[in-house]
């Protein structure tokens, strides 16, 4: 299947600053990436976990807000820490010894997404991620294709684009 590259912006209209129920829709296997960081090149697993926003943009379609993790346990692993705020309690010694992340697709969530400006540019950033209360149920996945189910360019029109976020923005 052929990879096309076309010019111009994208379509993609970066999720609103504020606290937001959210659903997770996907979690995408982004494989071994060279990281820079702090001046040293290392390999590092990647993936993404996207979120489908409670709020909807002026097309009719929900916001989406993404973030990058390294995949990792680790004490001080990002993941490790945003997994157990969303799920609300420390990982178990046998999770840790592998916990299946797809686990969290359709799992509601807090997401609080601040709004930053790097070279011209504005993202929205998840900052952090909390489990919602009992009794609230966060929205429900719609139209959504996940990416590894994907089969021609017309399913990613509404995909946010890799290149949104770089190693720079996330320090890990």
């Amino acid at each position: 299947m052929p990879i096309i590259a076309k010019a111009g912006g994208g379509s993609f209209i970066p999720a609103p600053p504020g606290t937001w129920a959210a659903v997770c829709c996907d979690v995408v296997d982004l494989g071994v990436l060279e990281v820079n960081f702090g001046g040293k090149t290392k390999k590092q697993h990647k993936i993404r976990v996207v979120w489908q926003l409670d709020e909807m943009r002026p097309d009719n379609k929900p916001h989406q807000a993404s973030k990058r993790y390294t995949l990792s346990l680790h004490e001080k692993a990002s993941l490790r820490k945003d997994l157990e705020s969303w799920r609300g309690r420390a990982f178990s010694e046998e999770e840790l010894h592998g916990f299946d992340v797809e686990t969290v697709i359709g799992v509601g969530a807090y997401l609080n997404i601040i709004e930053e400006k790097k070279n011209g540019q504005t993202y929205s950033n998840v900052a952090s991620i909390m489990r919602l209360p009992k009794g609230v149920h966060g929205p429900t996945v719609r139209d959504y294709v996940r990416v590894c189910d994907r089969t021609t360019d017309a399913d990613q029109t509404d995909a946010q684009p890799y290149g949104e976020i770089t190693d720079d923005d996330i320090p890990f």
